[in-house]
């Protein structure tokens, strides 16, 4: 893989030249003894850039809100209880459901030519039809309804004005708010015809997703989460980002606990009954570092070599684990 020019564009999508974007940021990196310069993508493929954003979407004003949606700052602590009560778990339950929905409209939508800003209009028409908000929408001032990253982009890829290739992968990520609940999941899915290395990512992000929910049991501790995980992804020669990680979930977008994708000794805590939380392992290509565009919101993988992510929104039961994102009619796969 050849290395970046001075004279070649930068690859943080700004559309300068490297020499005058962050040629220097990467060299004084690189002389600390940090990450070395990116290199090019792999022949045959384009470094994803930015394109144009269309302005934010309205949502009715008969649509109930989340604390930020005006300000953009989320209110109150991320450490509330863990364990919720039977009738969170309902409205929890039911948020899931709707995500679902949501995300298969989504992924209808998903086709070569298709802007990712054309997936963001239907999916937060969907929200709003659904009764929901879009739980993306201002929050820490994110402008749009769901995430979309594309390609070498690991997560908060922000819709925009750029068509979907054929060859691309897309990961799809959508929360709705309703009943003073937040459901979140994620896909990543296949754009056309997509080579097989691509198509092998997606597959073992999947698999590695499923090997983490498996991991899930009452009495268990975080990090078996992330031991399941690693151990997966390396063995089938990937590698697991580390600078992301899952989340509690419920009245609060995110809240406690913070489940980390790889095995972390000090993740200790140990799972209970009532707990809800996402397991949504982000794997790569190459390096599991990341760099972020200026936008602030868009992480790429740091040798612009291809990432995947699934996400589900699970529940800790007595049994073992619940997916509370599952798609409509599909059996448990786990119980303990």
């Amino acid at each position: 893989m050849s290395k970046i020019g001075p004279n070649d564009p930068c690859p943080c999508g700004s559309g300068k030249k490297y020499k005058r974007c962050h040629q220097g940021r990467d060299l004084l990196r690189s002389l600390q003894g940090g990450e070395p310069p990116p290199a090019a993508p792999a022949p045959g493929f384009r470094a994803v850039r930015p394109y144009a954003l269309r302005p934010r979407r309205e949502v009715p004003a008969h649509i109930v809100r989340p604390d930020y949606a005006v300000s953009g700052r989320p209110q109150g602590p991320r450490s509330r209880t863990l364990i919720k009560t039977p009738e969170q778990i309902e409205r929890l339950r039911r948020a899931c459901r709707l995500a679902r929905q949501a995300l298969e409209v989504a992924k209808a939508a998903v086709k070569p030519g298709v802007t990712t800003d054309e997936i963001d209009r239907v999916t937060h028409e969907a929200y709003i039809a659904l009764g929901g908000y879009p739980s993306t929408l201002n929050y820490h001032g994110y402008p749009k309804s769901l995430c979309t990253s594309v390609n070498e982009v690991i997560c908060h890829g922000i819709p925009d004005l750029r068509p979907l290739e054929n060859g691309d992968i897309v990961n799809l990520d959508v929360t709705i708010y309703i009943d003073g609940m937040h459901g979140d999941l994620s896909e990543t899915v296949l754009v056309g015809d997509v080579d097989e290395d691509s198509r092998a990512l997606v597959a073992v992000t999947y698999e590695c997703m499923m090997r983490g929910i498996g991991a899930v049991k009452p009495g268990a501790m975080v990090r078996d989460i992330g031991r399941a995980i690693q151990e997966h992804a390396e063995g089938k020669s990937f590698s697991v980002v580390k600078a992301f990680v899952g989340h509690g979930i419920g009245e609060q977008f995110h809240m406690d606990p913070q489940v980390p994708h790889y095995f972390d000794s000090s993740a200790t805590r140990e799972l209970a009954a009532g707990m809800t939380f996402t397991i949504e392992p982000m794997i790569n290509q190459g390096s599991w570092k990341h760099v972020t565009w200026e936008d602030n919101w868009t992480a790429v993988t740091v040798d612009l070599k291809r990432s995947a992510q699934f996400e589900h929104t699970i529940l800790v039961t007595e049994r073992g684990v619940e997916i509370l994102t599952l798609p409509e009619g599909m059996a448990q796969p786990f119980q303990h």
